[in-house]
């Protein structure tokens, strides 16, 4: 990883450089936080993110923990009580399984019971796998359990600046967080704010203006969804895109405004379809712009049934940006002919790699 810029200009860098800057920061910032989890001392690093933080930091604050998750997360809730601040890191979502014991009855819970009198600052990294034969065990996009427990805040980065702003306010928060990273975002490069600059878990951010459809996506979706909404403005539609961000608190009120003027709805899900944030979303916008609908709102996510190890089966198993053009196409009412167009354009914009492997440089196994 490189070393930190120091200046105020804003660069450009991928996401897994963001979070590692940002983890260094707020080491930096606050000697309360410090990091554990298991392989963050690895020569890997976590994908990059924890790369050299123990040479930097010591021993004491980059904690090298065993496959004992239930455990450690439990020793970190007790750091937090005691006023630290734990920056606690699991390669794969479903690692965390193993310590939703302690995550949902203790860190969610302790404000509550306690009356007020104890806080749980922990931020839990968890990072979704796709491709490359990871299949049933290692690819599970796993947000609406934890956005499901009242306590929790959850959110979702899309870009660079977000993995770095929100994995800060994350650190920051009073309360337990959990940042869920698809390990696909990690490759998204773009412009980060510079320095220490946090950013507040409040809400979606508009990437694209339109009056045709609104469309609300999350996480690696949102990139898939960005793509569809620029090739279909190039045919005439306009498309009004969110990226929801911050999934617990859901704050839909500039989704429900967008949808009284464009008077459709789409949901497009990292995780299931079914029982996915995207039928929250649209339960609470549903309520809101009732009169205002023009057509049924819809969902995209992923089928009803587990990831697939298989390269050939992932590509029938995964939405991409095809598909989402021509789900806004039926909703719009377009000719099915520009549709189509669009639709196969944006079948022939992906770089010539297995559709597997999520960028060039990628030499897997995660």
């Amino acid at each position: 990883m490189p070393e930190l810029a120091r200046d105020n200009r804003a660069r450009v860098t991928h996401a897994a450089d963001a979070i590692h800057e940002a983890t260094v920061l707020a080491m930096e910032h606050d000697p309360r936080v410090f990091v554990m989890g298991e392989g963050v001392t690895d020569p890997k690093g976590v994908f990059g993110t924890t790369s050299g933080l123990r040479e930097r930091f010591g021993a004491d604050r980059v904690l090298e923990m065993p496959i004992a998750e239930n455990g450690w997360t439990g020793a970190a809730i007790g750091a937090a009580l005691a006023g630290q601040r734990p920056l606690l890191v699991h390669q794969r979502v479903e690692f965390t399984l193993l310590a939703m014991e302690q995550l949902v009855n203790n860190a969610a819970k302790m404000h509550y019971v306690s009356g007020g009198r104890h806080r749980v600052p922990i931020t839990v990294r968890l990072i979704v796998g796709r491709g490359w034969g990871q299949g049933p065990a290692h690819s599970q996009s796993l947000e609406v359990l934890f956005a499901h427990i009242p306590g929790l805040k959850v959110v979702m980065p899309s870009c660079a600046r977000d993995a770095k702003g929100l994995l800060l306010g994350a650190i920051e928060d009073d309360g337990p967080v959990v940042i869920i990273e698809h390990r696909w975002v990690h490759y998204a490069e773009g412009a980060i704010d510079p320095g220490y600059a946090p950013l507040p878990l409040d809400g979606p951010r508009k990437l694209t203006s339109g009056d045709d459809v609104t469309v609300v996506a999350t996480s690696y979706m949102t990139l898939e969804a960005l793509q569809a909404a620029q090739a279909l403005a190039e045919a005439g539609c306009g498309v009004e895109l969110f990226d929801l961000r911050v999934l617990r608190p859901l704050q839909t009120d500039a989704i429900v405004e967008s949808v009284r003027r464009t008077g459709r709805l789409l949901t497009v899900d990292t995780g299931h379809a079914g029982y996915g944030i995207g039928a929250e979303v649209i339960a609470q916008t549903v309520a809101g712009a009732f009169d205002d609908l023009r057509a049924a709102p819809r969902r995209i996510g992923l089928p009803e049934h587990p990831t697939p190890s298989s390269s050939a089966l992932s590509q029938h198993y995964y939405p991409r940006s095809p598909k989402i053009a021509e789900t806004i196409g039926e909703l719009v009412g377009l000719p099915r002919s520009v549709t189509e167009a669009v639709a196969s354009k944006l079948a022939q914009h992906r770089e010539d790699r297995p559709l597997d492997i999520p960028h060039p440089s990628f030499k897997g196994p995660f």
